[in-house]
């Protein structure tokens, strides 16, 4: 493929005065905004984006400027149940085939149920590799995998840290009853 005469599209950037060439007004300028961020953020200041947790938790955080609100947050997972109590995953294997951190674990097996073909025999989400984008959560068609507002949790070891079905349904049962930031 060759590229037309025409195509080509010349810009001439304008040239430097003598003093934009030697870049004072743009340091002065830089340091200024450097000691204005200093001096605003002592304090709680307009700037200081710290939160002294856990006196001050991520639910109890008041609406941002602009209208942003933690409501957008994603936290731990949970596995949801239908209305019969049982795990509501159909092991259709769309959130470990869309998850681009590779931290989702199926195995399906035969449905012991009338309503489906098969079920996750197991089911785990490594909590440490997931960079909880909510993809997962997204591209499931059954709504079985949800991302919560927990986002305290704690593991001596890695291994606690990896969630088999048994822990994803425990935070479901932990969590059903909390309402969504």
């Amino acid at each position: 493929m060759t590229i037309r005469n025409e195509d080509i599209l010349n810009v001439n950037p304008k040239p430097m005065s003598r003093l934009e060439s030697i870049y004072i007004p743009e340091v002065v300028k830089g340091f200024g905004t450097t000691l204005r961020h200093m001096i605003t953020s002592f304090g709680q200041g307009r700037t200081s984006r710290t939160m002294q947790y856990p006196e001050v938790r991520r639910e109890h955080l008041p609406v941002l400027e602009g209208g942003q609100h933690a409501g957008n947050f994603r936290g731990v997972h949970r596995l949801n149940r239908d209305e019969q109590g049982r795990v509501k995953c159909v092991a259709c294997m769309m959130c470990p085939t869309i998850c681009p951190a590779r931290c989702i674990h199926i195995t399906a097996g035969e449905s012991p149920w009338e309503d489906r073909e098969k079920y996750p025999v197991k089911f785990e989400i490594d909590e440490l590799r997931c960079i909880y984008c909510g993809m997962c959560e997204e591209a499931c068609p059954v709504d079985a995998i949800e991302l919560t507002t927990e986002y305290d949790i704690v593991g001596m070891s890695r291994a606690e840290m990896v969630f088999d079905k048994e822990k994803l349904l425990h935070v479901y049962d932990v969590t059903k009853d909390k309402k969504p930031m």
